[in-house]
């Protein structure tokens, strides 16, 4: 029996094309992109194969388009790496991208005070104090993360907020010298509301992941617990699996993974 040869569409091979565009360098990162007649008079397409590609890379967030003025690059999305810790700053730096951090909220609190279960899941006693904060994380000045953070303050005393506008992993490991022996996680897709779209400039209902995290120090001791928002259109999971598992192997309803944006 013939095999048959399923050919793209075109606009998905004009996709293809556009990416290896972006990652060439040609069309820099914050810089203007090619115009829909740019793309017609180069590759010999349509204007709506044009028009339908570009729409394709802003939904993807690789492009931006500013009403008025044009679409712009923005790049690939951050990598986020299922299987290490790894730290925001570091992260964006990597991917070519300025790392920032808007502090919207800092401040203690005592565990009595906090209404859910974070005293509980933190090994805290009522009395005991608590940092809160929240941050908004920026690659190139662009809102990617919201972070809802509670940190045992015994661990990290006189902790500041300007201390919190980095990374709070450097800061405890080379300030208080602290032994971060990994996270664990849940992550389930959500639709960005209210306040928390807003912040992250997403529309009401926008696609986003939440990560649930707990970290430890050395010795499974807890230090944070954080609720924190992804946008869906800037960061990418990566992720390496092993190999075939017997039938009725399970690892339990949510995946546990060692990885946080700190």
């Amino acid at each position: 029996m013939a095999s048959i040869l399923v050919k793209e569409p075109l606009y998905q091979q004009l996709n293809g094309y556009l990416k290896q565009l972006i990652d060439s360098g040609e069309c820099p990162i914050g810089g203007k992109f090619l115009t829909e007649r740019q793309l017609c008079e180069r590759f010999g397409v349509s204007r709506a194969t044009s028009n339908k590609a570009l729409s394709n890379l802003v939904s993807e967030g690789l492009l931006e388009f500013r009403k008025g003025v044009g679409t712009f690059v923005r790049g690939r999305a951050l990598d986020y790496n299922l299987r290490a810790l790894v730290s925001f700053t570091d992260k964006a730096t990597a991917a070519g991208k300025r790392p920032g951090t808007e502090v919207l909220q800092f401040g203690t609190v005592l565990a009595k005070d906090v209404l859910d279960d974070v005293p509980q899941i933190l090994q805290v006693e009522p009395a005991h104090q608590l940092f809160y904060m929240e941050r908004l994380r920026l690659a190139d000045g662009f809102p990617v993360i919201l972070e809802k953070r509670y940190v045992v303050a015994a661990h990290c005393p006189n902790l500041t907020v300007e201390a919190v506008r980095g990374s709070l992993y450097k800061v405890w490991t080379e300030h208080y010298g602290l032994t971060i022996e990994g996270a664990d996680e849940r992550i389930r897709a959500v639709n960005a509301r209210g306040a928390d779209a807003r912040a992250l400039k997403l529309r009401d209902g926008a696609a986003g992941m939440l990560i649930q995290s707990v970290g430890y120090l050395a010795g499974r001791r807890p230090l944070w617990s954080e609720r924190t928002l992804y946008r869906g259109d800037s960061y990418e999971f990566h992720n390496r699996l092993g190999s075939l598992q017997p039938e009725g192997y399970s690892r339990g309803e949510f995946l546990e993974v060692s990885d946080k944006a700190l």
